[in-house]
């Protein structure tokens, strides 16, 4: 047995969150202090890396994020990048953010083919580097075509061809790249074969250029899929060119507003023809299994004969390379040519995280045969031949199950590639309501239910209408069949596209995201052993991932809530306790976690969160569009529908260290979110009062409401989007008027105005806390407007809630009136004592937080940290059904403490 107490650690949830900001706060050298003695005209340059090593490979290019202090690069201050060599490399340089004083918050670079030789490379102020070649984008009424100087695409700005062609030295290697939909009408649990399938087919109804060059080019495409008069499934499509390139990546999301009752989704897929110019023995076709392990095929196969052509002749065919001529060959071959069979058409599916099969056959109407299979697929394939060919790959291909690849009509004037995000020999997509609602039909019965299964149930609300997914694909123009050692490379670039990175000094120097973090410091024992219960943590949670097998279309990058300790397994089927959607926050512990260490694989790890929760768990259409659904069996089944799930506080990292458009598109659209309130009162279960919605006196907390709203406005306002003027306004005017209320945080609601953007000041001082309040982003933004916005009377009203929150009972009512009642997380809420310490300069503050941070309700000095197994009964995978510590996801909470503890200086205990 574990030595590790079994008890829900809920209450340590809020533990993952309050370390990270509690290091800087308590330290000797604190890092606000560090920040001010720097030289105002501080430009040292940015160091960046690969994430992983081995640079490009195949890719096309890379796009990375530079993070720069406070007042140090004025806003047309032009950037370029070297290699640690001094090579110079071409890059495109755009604004993703501006500081308040107009001074560059963080800047986005594009690099192309030139960083493919390099490993690291320093960013500092200074005229670009001109590339040999360059992208182009030329536009009519009705094509837009991006030339990136290897490669021609024309792209439709109506119709279904989304890419009429794709073109390498006047040779057109892909035609009429377009979107499928296969749809089905029923589900007839038992009995599929009365099910009516019908194809739909993406249309375009808009495409916009969005980046011209001279190293990246984008290109966005919307529509919807139809079929005769019906148009649904909206999509998104971005499609990427770096200068040089024989390559461009797809960035794919669809976004759902069916009826989940009778539009199973049967199949969806992204389609490519590829014309056919060779021989048919000099067609290819490369199927990427696991790793490096390759289907290695011509159309036409010369080895393996009862007759030998010759080994010249072999080898060229293995290689993908032409033949040579066929007269040369021993003519007992060339004679019988028309009796060797052509292998038309291929399919891997990958219907499981743990299994794909692989099969051909000769053309339609003819049986299948097994060609091979394994575990988990790459994604990848090619076809094509000695005159050139198309690769293509979908990234996370087995983690997003069912995936499935298709080459057909290899042995005609063109075979059809389709990269199917749903595979059409899974079910069809079911995203109906698991259940029949139990009875629950009026909010004291729903309140039962919450209290049994802590699932927030109410009829209508378990909807899938408006989530959403995205997917991306990646493809090559090849002017001939790749040799094997490329067609690794391109592969390896589908599974794990190369991304470059700035230094976590960098960062920690720019004082972003309020400055709360610091790098990984193992410098005391102490400080190790909080660094090393992280590095378990977070090796726990990836490993659970593995061992439980959360992978799938709409699964994958999620958690889950809380274990079941009886049956040896994660509540997955238990209410409000499976899959986790955000709640305490593990998205911000794993973004803290990278910027402190500049980890690749807690990158990728918070990379799939932020995927996931930004799509799956929240609406993107419809009534409660900007909302999230808290956590429950399926993503979309809970009840609530909350700004604390959506909030853009999750999103930031991901965007600002990417410069990611999607995730923009996603921080853009929350802008104007505070108008669900009028749609949606949160708390309408719970009140005591009366309350109805109305403009000019909404409901919001102060709490998971408000910094949901403050994340998505100050994102909107330092990225100086289309709504910046509005969204600062609305910043400002709620932060006066939060700090203008009797009880200021403490007060935890008001009445809001939506046209002027203020908060009512009460006529009487209230004292509404909640453990949760902060517990969703809301330190993370008042720690980064406090830093922005000078406002002295909301700052001292946030250092009050910090002070009071874990205060004894009988300070709470000195100060406020009254106590603020039964209270959780008060490790979590540590890092809120640290910071108030810091911005105070209290040491016996300081001395409290450390005693709530190791001695209260989390992850605590008391806990004993092992990896011995807990044995249960039989499971699914014996020897494998253990914990390696008793925990859920609430806990993850307190890491966020755990993490700014390495820099406490003298109030760490030794």
């Amino acid at each position: 047995m574990s030595s590790v107490p079994r008890r829900s650690l809920l209450k340590a949830a809020a533990a993952a969150g309050a370390a990270v900001q509690f290091s800087w706060a308590l330290g000797r050298g604190d890092a606000r202090a560090a920040a001010a003695a720097e030289a105002p005209a501080d430009e040292r340059p940015a160091s960046v890396s690969w994430l992983e090593p081995g640079g490009l490979g195949a890719a096309a290019g890379s796009t990375f994020g530079v993070a720069w202090p406070k007042g140090v690069h004025p806003g047309d201050r032009a950037f370029a990048l070297t290699t640690a060599d001094g090579a110079d490399v071409p890059v495109q340089t755009w604004t993703t953010a501006r500081w308040p004083d107009g001074s560059l918050k963080w800047t986005a670079h594009a690099v192309g083919p030139e960083a493919a030789g390099a490993e690291r490379f320093t960013l500092a102020p200074g005229t670009p580097a001109t590339a040999a070649k360059t992208v182009s984008v030329t536009e009519t009424g009705r094509r837009i075509t991006i030339d990136t100087g290897t490669v021609r695409a024309v792209v439709s700005k109506d119709g279904g061809k989304l890419v009429e062609s794709v073109s390498r030295d006047g040779v057109k290697i892909a035609t009429d790249g377009r979107l499928v939909l296969l749809r089905q009408s029923d589900l007839d649990d038992g009995d599929h074969g009365d099910a009516k399938w019908d194809r739909f087919d993406g249309e375009i109804s808009d495409a916009v250029v969005e980046q011209r060059g001279p190293v990246r080019a984008v290109v966005r495409i919307d529509g919807k899929h139809r079929k005769g008069s019906r148009s649904w499934l909206p999509f998104s499509v971005r499609l990427y060119f770096y200068a040089g390139s024989e390559s461009f990546r797809m960035v794919h999301t669809i976004t759902y507003d069916g009826d989940q009752r009778k539009d199973f989704i049967r199949g969806l897929g992204v389609r490519f023809t590829v014309p056919l110019r060779d021989a048919v023995y000099d067609r290819h076709v490369r199927i990427a299994g696991e790793g490096a392990g390759f289907l290695t095929e011509a159309v036409q196969g010369i080895t393996g004969l009862r007759r030998d052509p010759g080994a010249a002749v072999r080898t060229a065919q293995v290689k993908g390379e032409r033949l040579p001529d066929p007269a040369t060959w021993d003519q007992r071959v060339t004679t019988r040519m028309q009796y060797v069979p052509t292998w038309g058409d291929y399919t891997l599916a990958q219907l499981s995280a743990d299994g794909f099969t692989l099969r051909k056959r000769t053309r339609p109407g003819h049986g299948w045969i097994p060609a091979g299979g394994g575990r988990r697929a790459s994604g990848f394939g090619y076809v094509g031949g000695v005159t050139g060919g198309l690769s293509f790959g979908l990234r996370d291909f087995w983690q997003k199950h069912p995936a499935q690849l298709d080459i057909r009509g290899a042995a005609g004037d063109a075979a059809e590639v389709t990269l199917w995000l749903w595979s059409p020999e899974a079910q069809p997509m079911d995203l109906r309501f698991y259940h029949d609602g139990m009875g629950q039909d009026t909010f004291p019965e729903q309140l039962e239910g919450l209290n049994i299964t802590y699932e927030d149930h109410e009829p209508g609300f378990g909807t899938p209408y408006g989530i959403a997914r995205t997917s991306e694909l990646m493809f090559w123009a090849n002017a001939a069949t790749p040799t094997a050692a490329k067609l690794v490379d391109q592969a390896a670039a589908v599974r794990t596209p190369p991304q470059l990175a700035v230094s976590p000094e960098d960062l920690v120097r720019a004082r972003v995201f309020g400055g709360l973090f610091s790098p990984v410091d193992r410098s005391t024992p102490a400080r190790a052993t909080i660094e090393d219960h992280l590095d378990y943590l977070f090796t726990y949670y990836k490993d659970q991932v593995e061992q439980r097998r959360w992978y799938g279309f709409w699964d994958y990058g999620d958690i889950m809530h809380t274990y079941d300790e009886d049956r040896y397994q994660w509540r997955y089927d238990v209410g409000g306790y499976a899959w986790d959607n955000s709640e305490l926050s593990p998205d911000l512990w794993l973004w803290y976690a990278y910027l402190r260490s500049g980890r690749a694989d807690v990158f990728r790890f918070a990379e799939a969160m932020t995927r996931h929760t930004g799509e799956v768990d929240v609406y993107h259409l419809g009534t409660w569009a900007g909302l999230g659904t808290r956590h429950g069996v399926q993503h979309f089944a809970d009840s609530a529908k909350q700004q604390r799930i959506s909030t853009a506080v999750y999103r930031r990292p991901y965007y600002f260290l990417t410069a990611d458009e999607r995730v923009g598109d996603l921080m853009h659209d929350l802008v104007d979110s505070d108008e669900t309130f009028l749609a949606l009162d949160p708390i309408r279960k719970i009140r005591t009062e009366p309350y109805t919605p109305d403009r000019h006196a909404l409901s919001i907390g102060f709490g998971t409401d408000w910094s949901g709203l403050a994340a998505a406005w100050l994102t909107e306002w330092e990225r100086g989007g289309p709504k910046a003027a509005k969204a600062e306004a609305r910043l400002r005017s709620t932060m006066e008027t939060i700090a203008a209320q009797p009880n200021g945080f403490v007060q935890g609601t008001g009445l809001y105005d939506l046209d002027t953007g203020r908060f009512a000041i009460a006529d009487k001082p209230v004292v509404g806390v909640s453990h949760l309040s902060a517990m969703f982003g809301l330190v993370e933004m008042c720690a980064e407007l406090i830093d922005l916005v000078d406002q002295p009377r909301f700052k001292e009203a946030w250092l009050d809630y910090c002070r009071y929150f874990n205060a004894s009972k009988t300070e709470q009512a000195a100060r406020y009136g009254q106590n603020f009642g039964t209270l959780l997380l008060f490790q979590g809420h540590s890092r809120q004592d640290a910071y108030a310490a810091a911005q105070s300069n209290d040491t016996g503050l300081a001395q409290r937080a450390w005693a709530k941070f190791d001695k209260s309700d989390g992850y605590t000095a008391a806990m004993v940290w092992d990896k011995t197994p807990v044995q249960g009964p039989a499971a699914l995978e014996p020897g494998y059904e253990h914990l390696w510590i008793s925990t859920n996801t609430t806990a993850l909470y307190g890491l966020a403490a755990i993490q700014n503890l390495a820099l406490v200086g003298d109030h760490l205990p030794t």
